[in-house]
């Protein structure tokens, strides 16, 4: 049986290929043995950052919410450690906005906190 190298399931693997690497730099978007290589790294980098991605966010968040306790006259970590003492459920993201957009909500969730930790 002889070796199939025009086929049209070939073709269209070829095509997908090639398709995903619109956009790369040289021959990785011409070349189908490069783009393979290229296409295989580049979404294994996609599927690995989807999951960086979350710990990013969380990063930023709690660099938000330490700048904004500091200015309140207390650390991060006394902040949420209040805060779980008090028996306030609020999550990083929505604590973090309200440090940005909101000042005196997040001051009167600090204050709330403080009293919990008997400062």
């Amino acid at each position: 049986m002889s070796r199939a190298i025009d086929g049209t399931k070939r073709k269209e693997h070829r095509k997908k290929i090639l398709k995903q690497a619109k956009g790369y730099w040289g021959r990785r978007h011409t070349n189908f043995k490069t783009a393979k290589d290229a296409v295989a790294k580049a979404l294994s980098y996609a599927y690995r950052d989807r999951r960086d991605r979350k710990a990013d966010f969380r990063r930023l968040w709690i660099i938000r919410i330490n700048a904004a306790s500091r200015a309140l006259g207390l650390s991060y970590s006394r902040l949420i450690d209040g805060l779980a003492k008090a028996g306030i459920e609020i999550n990083r993201k929505a604590l973090a906005l309200l440090a940005i957009e909101d000042a005196e909500a997040f001051k009167v969730i600090a204050e709330k906190a403080k009293q919990a930790l008997g400062a």
